[in-house]
């Protein structure tokens, strides 16, 4: 039977991080009510600032403190060196891992996964499919909205769980090319890590200066920060098993705590809400949830 009450989870950092910055982050982490973790890079190869070793290490001392830690693979593998260590991630033998590619879906099977938002799964046919080979939870894909969900959950197969993306900037694409390179007219080989000095991506705005997507290196994001606090109680009704939230650069501790005390009805959605709005990034939107534009904020009144 499913939970009543959702676990939090505290999605993969998306940016680049300084070493000591990443390693102070999870630290503080460490002390929220975050229930599950996924840790790992899932943009950029060329971001190590954590190796294989040292995620591991990592997920040692969370489950330690009492967390359930996941292994995040790479959306998009271009060279034979990511697949090398797609391999390790996969065969550690100790910790499940969630593929962000179908190559890690291959490597896999057999053994209990969990498929991120960056794969396209889209209806309960793909659903049972992933579950004949080792799929436990599946992240719903950013763009799908609530109606598709409540239909996906109706048929959803046994002991699969299911995850929703509510907080952070949506990843939205995937490129060869390295925009952030390209902002500063350098080439993807020669980037220079430039990454490390948007420590929540740059912001690109339209032709009329309003703020329009995010750039990530290779991945495209949301200007506006995506937020479904509006939608838990709804969430609750569907059988949401984990709430994820995508970390930012400050504040992430606040964002938990928000959405922990509203969970458990030490605070009101309202009084939620209020607290999140000065540390949203930009504005906040919602679009795809309610079937509409992702960009817009359209929180239908309760």
């Amino acid at each position: 039977m499913k939970n009543s009450q959702p676990k939090l989870s505290l999605g993969p950092v998306l940016y680049y991080w300084p070493r000591d910055t990443l390693l102070d982050f999870y630290e503080q982490m460490a002390e929220t009510a975050i229930d599950i973790f996924y840790l790992g890079e899932t943009v950029c190869s060329k971001r190590k600032t954590l190796r294989t070793e040292d995620w591991l290490a990592l997920a040692e001392r969370l489950v330690a403190a009492g967390k359930e830690v996941v292994l995040s693979s790479l959306a998009l593998l271009e060279a034979e060196s990511e697949l090398k260590t797609l391999r390790k991630l996969c065969d550690n033998g100790h910790f499940m891992v969630e593929a962000n590619d179908m190559a890690a879906v291959q490597l896999l099977e057999g053994t209990p996964f969990v498929i991120g938002h960056s794969i396209n799964l889209y209806n309960t046919r793909a659903l049972a499919l992933m579950a004949t080979l080792g799929l436990r939870r599946w992240v719903l894909p950013v763009e799908l909205s609530r109606e598709t969900l409540a239909d996906l959950q109706t048929e959803l197969p046994a002991n699969v769980e299911t995850e929703v993306f509510v907080y952070g900037r949506l990843p939205l694409a995937y490129s060869a090319r390295c925009f952030t390179a390209r902002a500063h007219n350098l080439p993807k080989d020669d980037c220079q890590y430039r990454c490390l000095d948007y420590p929540d991506g740059l912001t690109l705005s339209s032709q009329e200066d309003k703020p329009f997507l995010t750039l990530n290196g290779i991945q495209t994001q949301s200007a506006k920060t995506h937020n479904l606090l509006p939608e838990i109680t709804n969430m609750k009704s569907m059988g949401i098993d984990v709430l994820r939230i995508s970390p930012q650069s400050k504040h992430t501790e606040k964002v938990i705590d928000v959405f922990h005390r509203c969970l458990t009805n030490q605070e009101t959605v309202i009084e939620g809400q209020a607290r999140l709005k000065p540390v949203l990034l930009i504005g906040a939107c919602d679009g795809y949830w309610y079937g509409g534009k992702g960009m817009d904020s359209i929180k239908p009144d309760k």
